[in-house]
């Protein structure tokens, strides 16, 4: 048998690597093309982590985020804190678990979040917060999408001074019925959980108005931790501690004897909690300025029945603006520190006819 020349096996050789090579390098580039492809029609996976549902407000922002998160095509892992911190912690870590695309959670503190959101730096999932702020390096979260609550303050404090500083009448006006002006107005607070960004500046916001007027004085700030039951208790013990003292009228609430002038809520919860014990115990508030904040239905409907005299508004429905945030991460692009959503006040001057339903 005549054996083929070494310089054709050769060629023979090289024509089949070249061939091979060739249908490999094909084969690539389609699996690469169908890669992009169908990371292009994927979801985008959203991890939010919602700090309970202790109020109509809360429910209707997580469904605000859900509703916007289906408009938008992009999937949710939902996890519920109970209001517990220990619970988000480990909600955000089983995000990083599930290698989410970007992580969003309403922090119920503001300290203690260090940690868990360098791992989700280390990750490469980036954070943003929602409603409330946090104290940590703000390298580690992309930004923050919310209420000002220092504004919040701010406009509440307005209103108690505009309220205060003519003669004028109290939530009853339709009647007549004239506050006596008086040297010292003796002012209660209902603050919201201890040691939150929006309780922290709510405060301050509120604060930074009256200290120019030194007839304004906090006689007391009580935590309600933002539930309805608290403020309710807080109402209750206020009456039943001037009962034991001898003391007990039915003209308004008192703390040390001291008849309360004015109501700053940090929310509606508690003071729809409020007004609905001062409704058991027959007290009169038409001389008590009360001022919530939220604008809950409901709390609207006390403003139109007398029972309020100005709700400033915390807007709950940031869904539409974070899931443009979303979006813009996911496609590598930077995002504002700080986004603020539009709120308003309602007053008891206002057309009450030209409220629409909130809705929540």
């Amino acid at each position: 048998m005549k054996r083929i020349p070494k310089k054709i096996i050769i060629i023979f050789i090289t024509a089949a690597v070249l061939l091979a090579a060739s249908r490999l390098f094909f084969l690539k580039k389609t699996f690469s093309l169908k890669s992009k492809e169908s990371s292009k029609n994927e979801k985008l996976i959203l991890g939010f982590s919602q700090i309970g549902s202790e109020s109509a407000w809360r429910s209707r922002n997580t469904e605000s985020i859900f509703e916007a998160a289906e408009k938008n095509g992009i999937q949710i892992i939902f996890k519920d804190a109970q209001q517990k911190q220990e619970n988000q912690l480990k909600a955000i870590r089983s995000f990083i678990v599930c290698q989410v695309d970007v992580i969003a959670f309403v922090p119920i503190i503001e300290d203690g979040w260090d940690n868990v959101l360098q791992e989700a730096k280390d990750a490469g999932i980036p954070v943003i917060l929602v409603d409330r702020q946090i104290k940590s390096d703000p390298s580690l979260y992309a930004g923050f999408i919310g209420e000002n609550g220092i504004e919040e303050g701010k406009k509440a404090a307005e209103f108690l001074c505009r309220k205060f500083s003519k003669p004028h009448y109290d939530n009853s006006e339709r009647t007549g019925s004239k506050i006596t002006p008086k040297k010292e107005i003796n002012i209660l607070e209902l603050s919201g959980t201890h040691h939150s960004s929006v309780v922290i500046e709510r405060a301050e916001g509120f604060r930074n108005v009256i200290k120019n007027h030194p007839e304004f004085k906090i006689t007391a700030t009580i935590d309600g931790d933002f539930l309805r039951s608290r403020g309710a208790e807080i109402t209750e013990n206020l009456i039943r501690t001037s009962v034991l003292n001898g003391q007990f009228r039915t003209d308004g609430l008192y703390y040390n004897n001291k008849k309360i002038d004015a109501i700053y809520s940090h929310n509606d919860s508690m003071t729809l909690g409020l007004l609905e014990t001062i409704g058991a115990y027959g007290i009169n508030t038409e001389s008590t300025v009360i001022i919530s904040v939220d604008a809950e239905q409901k709390s609207i409907d006390a403003l139109k029945e007398g029972r309020l005299n100005c709700v400033v508004e915390c807007n709950p429905n940031l869904g539409p603006i974070l899931m443009e945030l979303v979006k813009q991460i996911a496609e590598q692009k930077k995002i504002p520190r700080t986004t603020y959503i539009e709120e308003t006040v309602f007053t008891e001057d206002d057309d009450f006819s030209k409220y629409t339903p909130r809705g929540y």
